[in-house]
């Protein structure tokens, strides 16, 4: 590829910016080709991401079915638990962690070495808890007397993700990294992008974010001023 065609990687980076069409376009002169720019670390990151946008909707899940169960857009909390098995557990966990970063920080001769196995327990928690999220999503609501396990099992859910991911960005991601040295790491960019075509056939992550972003709009949590804090107290 020729230095100045841009990657498929770099303008996917820029969508915000260049918008859908634009990045259209320019993706139909530069093929698939692979952006080293785009590192291992920051991929999975990124993922992280959106696992973060699925517990945001979770956490609203949970608050409607302990006030008003009817109100919860089952339609888009199904997509949202089955873009988390897809994405988050089949493909990020298993075939990224579980598959490629654990293996090697389980040799280390640091405390680190011990994290992947409580990481793995956490893993297999949250599939049976996606288990149980999906068969409850596949009907048309809630079903009456069950808001309150519903509820508690989302707020369960993203309890234990987000130290979970933070624990990964800071602690496991870097040792990994540090493992493997800069070349060996380098090649584990590109080769967790050709996992991902293979696993989804394109772009997942992309492929998630507008999945996430459709749920989002559905429980009214697309615009992110509104979580915006409220001024902090004033003291007297």
């Amino acid at each position: 590829m020729s230095d100045f065609t841009p990657s498929r990687r770099r303008l996917m980076l820029g969508a915000g910016t260049l918008g859908l069409g634009a990045v259209g376009l320019a993706l139909s002169g530069c093929g698939g080709d692979h952006d080293a720019d785009v590192t291992a670390n920051e991929d999975l990151m990124r993922e992280h991401g959106v696992i973060r946008r699925a517990l945001f909707i979770y956490t609203e899940a949970a608050h409607r079915a302990r006030q008003q169960p009817a109100t919860i857009p089952i339609a888009a909390l199904l997509d949202t638990a089955k873009l988390f098995r897809e994405f988050a557990e089949d493909y990020h966990e298993h075939a990224l962690e579980e598959a490629h970063i654990f293996p090697v920080v389980r040799k280390l001769k640091t405390p680190v070495a011990a994290l992947p196995d409580v990481l793995q327990a956490q893993h297999q928690r949250g599939r049976e808890i996606t288990d149980y999220l999906l068969k409850i999503t596949a009907g048309s609501a809630v079903p009456f007397g069950e808001s309150l396990r519903f509820a508690n099992a989302l707020d369960s859910l993203v309890a234990m993700y987000g130290p979970h991911a933070a624990r990964e960005d800071t602690v496991l991601f870097p040792a990994w990294k540090a493992a493997l040295g800069p070349r060996h790491y380098a090649d584990m960019g590109e080769q967790f992008e050709d996992i991902e075509h293979q696993t989804f056939g394109h772009d997942g992550f992309n492929d998630a974010v507008a999945r996430i972003a459709k749920a989002e709009e559905a429980f009214g949590l697309s615009d992110l001023a509104k979580v915006t804090a409220p001024a902090a107290p004033q003291l007297s």
